[in-house]
């Protein structure tokens, strides 16, 4: 149900896992590994997402660590979509 709302794959997977996981931390090559994607693509949208203030990052060394922004404005909301089309997804594949 997020396709229609969300067109690119990589970044409804992004938001997928920090809407439903939002004390997740991770740097681009760990969400690559975890959703099966590019990590150039990962971090096009990583930025993209950081930039409407939807994602944080911090530097921890060398690597830039991403995390969700709680009091983005609209999380809560956007939060409670993710968990509900997940909901419908799993039912139609009972």
């Amino acid at each position: 149900m997020l396709d229609v709302f969300i067109t690119s794959r990589v970044r409804r997977k992004i938001i997928v896992i920090y809407a439903k996981y939002p004390d997740f931390k991770t740097h681009v090559r760990g969400l690559a590994k975890l959703i099966k994607e590019d990590a150039g693509n990962i971090q096009r949208e990583l930025k993209r997402l950081e930039k409407v203030g939807f994602l944080t990052s911090e530097k921890q060394g060398n690597t830039k660590i991403y995390y969700t922004n709680k009091s983005f404005p609209i999380f809560k909301e956007l939060q409670s979509i993710v968990l509900k089309s997940q909901r419908t997804t799993q039912k139609k594949t009972v």
